[in-house]
């Protein structure tokens, strides 16, 4: 055989062809969606964000996120010498995560009063979450929790006055001790038990008074998330129906609730944030708000922790198609690069309108939060929003994401890859407080609950919106008179919500291809189940290079 047709070992295993790593990369200077989303802030918001940007695109970030999921929590239930201390053991990444995004604000920013993010505090957090899902979501839990138990605690000035100093320290504190001596601590929550699930009404959790001033607590959670958190927010029953009450992990005194956590669940995704089954024996808490009527207090941080399955999702939408984008760009395919072949041009466009619309989106219902106190139709907004914007991003992201995983083809497959870790985790913010299901129940009780509400939100479609505005507010209405007469066509009313709301909030504050092309595809066709379905009159590679400019 000829050298000529042997070209010998060291050429065999040349490789070439692949795509380079997507890592140290400014995530905030490299996103002209974001970019717009922040276009006024003041200057030491946006350096501030510019920081948070190069760190979640560093390497470093990207290997404490490997490494947080995959030498996973392990629960440590006795030590040595056989005494109970129900401690989770994590990877000293998870740890480093967590001291970041506490440094950051992630868990407490906006509640903080004064300074340059307060006219925009919803915002400017919304844009760092956005960064760090990008980079890890399972210690976002914590981070969420513990920032939208504040919104629960104000029901009860004492509780809030004792916590919220620590409650709003950018100290991480990982000790397990009395919290009284602790820098700063985070709030978890226990809401469902084995035979309730979403039907919290059903818990079997029981709070007895004592004559010191707390209750305690016997029964038990399915699901406790977060169970290294200093105290957590439970629901359990007293002699006037279901209430809401705060759970330390330790007491005043220093010793140990009577909490036992049973298991960590062994979840799809989600991997680096352990999610227990808990029982309580009489364990110490205090009530928070009203007795009997704990729904109503705990509600108000569900609707903040919402908000954050929006934005978060929207950043792994985000960090899935760009990873795409950066294959397609880099990859040669048939004699050209793969991002100007037609058919992968025409995938890679229409999920970015998906991508376009959920950054508009999740950062129109954080504008709407930081306006709600002023503006009447702002809180109307928010009211009505969150459940539509939750329902519609959080369900967009899992067949988003496996169709970016499949531009990267087996490449994208392997656990080498971020792609696997990306689809697993998006399911949970589609399940996690409150399925689909859920959310589009709850559209129609904000609506049964005050009319005025869709009337107002109406509106300010048809007035961001334009001459398109009319006919989809047309239809929205109607939708909305059939939804309250049969149950079962919400999930028909909860999606029109959200493409309309999306399309105006693209209308308003991106260029007008985006709300163009959204329009055309999502609101004036028939629904598609895949991607890949524009048609030529769009410039494809055009659209691609805003939305994902070459680093």
């Amino acid at each position: 055989m000829t050298e000529t047709m042997n070209p010998g070992r060291d050429a065999t295993h040349a490789v070439f062809n692949q795509t380079p790593p997507r890592i140290n990369l400014d995530l905030f200077q490299t996103d002209p969606l974001l970019d717009l989303m922040c276009a006024g802030f003041a200057d030491p918001i946006r350096e501030n964000l510019q920081q948070n940007g190069r760190f979640w695109g560093s390497g470093e970030a990207r290997e404490f996120a490997r490494l947080a999921n995959s030498d996973l929590p392990e629960l440590k239930r006795y030590d040595a010498w056989g005494r109970r201390i129900n401690e989770v053991e994590f990877h000293p990444a998870y740890h480093a995560l967590m001291r970041r995004s506490v440094a950051s604000g992630l868990h407490c920013s906006v509640w903080e009063r004064g300074g340059e993010e307060e006219p925009v505090r919803h915002r400017a957090r919304a844009a760092r979450l956005y960064m760090t899902a990008q980079a890890e979501c399972g210690h976002i839990c914590p981070m969420t929790m513990t920032n939208a138990s504040i919104a629960s605690l104000r029901h009860s000035p004492d509780l809030l006055s004792e916590w919220g100093p620590r409650l709003l320290s950018r100290t991480y504190d990982r000790a397990s001790r009395n919290p009284a001596e602790k820098q700063g601590v985070t709030i978890g929550m226990g809401m469902t038990e084995k035979q309730g699930g979403t039907d919290v009404r059903q818990n079997r959790t029981h709070a007895e008074p004592t004559n010191q001033g707390f209750h305690r607590l016997t029964g038990h959670k399915w699901f406790m998330s977060a169970p290294m958190s200093d105290a957590f927010l439970v629901l359990a029953q007293t002699e006037n129906g279901l209430s809401c009450f705060l759970m330390p992990r330790f007491l005043p005194d220093g010793t140990a609730n009577t909490i036992r956590f049973e298991r960590l669940k062994d979840k799809l995704g989600n991997r680096s944030n352990a999610s227990s089954e808990a029982e309580f024996d009489g364990a110490h808490a205090w009530m928070v708000g009203e007795e009997g009527k704990g729904v109503r207090t705990i509600i108000e941080m569900v609707t903040y922790t919402r908000l954050d399955c929006a934005v978060a999702s929207t950043g792994l939408m985000r960090a899935g198609l760009a990873e795409a984008v950066h294959h397609c760009r880099h990859r040669h395919v048939f004699g050209s690069e793969l991002l100007d072949k037609p058919l992968m041009q025409r995938v890679l466009c229409d999920l970015t309108l998906d991508l376009a619309a959920a950054v508009a989106l999740s950062f129109r219902l954080a504008e709407a939060f930081d306006l709600a106190a002023d503006r009447p139709e702002e809180e109307a907004f928010a009211r009505l929003m969150t459940p539509v914007a939750k329902y519609w991003i959080c369900k967009s992201a899992q067949p988003f994401l496996a169709e970016t995983m499949e531009c990267l083809g087996g490449n994208g497959y392997v656990e080498e890859s971020i792609m696997p870790r990306l689809v697993r985790e998006a399911p949970v913010n589609a399940i996690w407080e409150g399925s689909g299901n859920v959310m589009a129940l709850d559209v129609l009780r904000v609506l049964g609950r005050d009319p005025q509400i869709l009337a107002m939100v109406l509106e300010s479609f048809r007035q961001e919106l334009g001459h398109n505005g009319r006919a989809a507010v047309d239809v929205l209405a109607a939708a909305a008179e059939v939804a309250m007469e049969d149950e079962g066509s919400a999930r028909v009313l909860t999606e029109q919500l959200a493409l309309t709301a999306a399309a105006a909030a693209l209308r308003r504050d991106f260029p007008p291809v985006f709300a163009d092309a959204f329009i055309e595809t999502r609101l004036g066709r028939p629904w598609r189940s895949t991607y890949g379905m524009l048609d030529r009159r769009f410039n494809m590679r055009a659209l691609l290079d805003y939305a994902f400019p070459e680093p």
